[in-house]
């Protein structure tokens, strides 16, 4: 399919040319700030030419001249992408926290915002193992999508022993995926169930150092009038988060005490306008303090972080679908 490479300036005169009429029609969303018209069209040209990369990756290479099969597929690409197919799933790539992870849609495409969550976490995380005997540090990702954050602290830190668990059976397939293709397949440990209640025993109570989570945070009204780009190709379970978006982030907050220790944390991501309500939910319930809501380089409130203060009596858990 791809031509043997000649002077660098024949891609690189037509890349300018392609990138400028791209730059005319490609609609890019706020949430993958990596995406560009360039970054984009370096992406599709490089799968054109055989070969998936993730932006990161694609800016990074050189490009390849592409034999007239290669810019037939090109062209084709570019046409799938303008009619609202996102670029990781064209590529099947996507970075995170110097991952490069497989993504579909069998779960959300890791988003550059949720790396305010990751960084977070594994500050925690290495906080805990300085001060935990052994060393050895137990978190729980609920949530856990394609397993981008539960990879991250595998990869990144050593001394966590990670569990990590999704409704969807097809997202932690995907999620499976990715453990064997970064090589952290024994990092991990994969579970089906609802928020918590894939832990609910008496392994996991009261015993977790890290609780983190990336839920569903968007309300349904909203979600209906999300972007196609996002709405009619990422499962909506990923988003969906209730009538007023706040659902799972109500119970999880109401349940993370039974599985923490003391002195154990939660770190959570919240949507717009969401994070000093969790706050103060989370101060108000008797069972956290040190509650800091993280912001993003924009100002906004993005991640809330709780250090558990005390043990939830141990209750039967809160039914998945009782309460809102």
């Amino acid at each position: 399919m791809v031509s043997a490479p000649h002077s660098a300036a024949l891609p690189a005169a037509d890349f300018e040319q392609r990138a400028a009429a791209l730059a005319e029609r490609l609609h890019t969303l706020p949430d993958k700030p990596e995406e560009t018209p360039a970054s984009t069209l370096r992406v599709l040209w490089h799968l054109a030419a055989g070969t998936a990369l993730s932006v990161p990756a694609a800016e990074s290479a050189p490009l390849p001249s592409l034999d007239a099969e290669a810019q037939a597929r090109l062209e084709q690409l570019i046409g799938e992408r303008l009619a609202g197919t996102p670029l990781a799933h064209l590529s099947g790539r996507q970075r995170f926290m110097g991952l490069d992870m497989h993504v579909g849609r069998d779960a959300l495409i890791p988003r550059a915002e949720t790396e305010l969550l990751a960084r977070a976490a594994l500050a925690l995380a290495a906080q805990a193992a300085a001060a935990a005997p052994g060393g050895r540090v137990r978190v729980i990702d609920a949530c856990t999508g394609s397993g981008n954050l539960a990879l991250a602290l595998a990869h990144h830190e050593p001394r966590v022993e990670v569990f990590a668990a999704d409704l969807s059976e097809a997202a932690v397939g995907q999620a499976r995926r990715n453990a064997a293709h970064l090589g952290l397949s024994g990092r991990v440990e994969w579970r089906v169930g609802d928020l918590l209640q894939p832990f609910d025993g008496p392994e996991f109570h009261q015993s977790v150092d890290l609780l983190v989570c990336n839920p569903p945070y968007i309300s349904s009204k909203k979600v209906e009038a999300m972007e196609g780009e996002i709405s009619q190709h990422e499962p909506r379970l990923a988003f969906d988060g209730g009538a007023l978006g706040i659902s799972l982030l109500n119970r999880l907050t109401r349940e993370a005490p039974r599985f923490l220790k003391p002195g154990g944390w939660l770190a959570v991501e919240v949507g717009l306008g969401q994070a000093e309500a969790v706050a103060r939910r989370l101060q108000s319930g008797g069972h956290f303090n040190q509650v800091h809501v993280l912001r993003d380089a924009h100002g906004d409130g993005r991640v809330v972080q709780a250090c558990a203060a005390l043990a939830m009596p141990l209750s039967p858990a809160t039914s998945p679908r009782s309460s809102p």
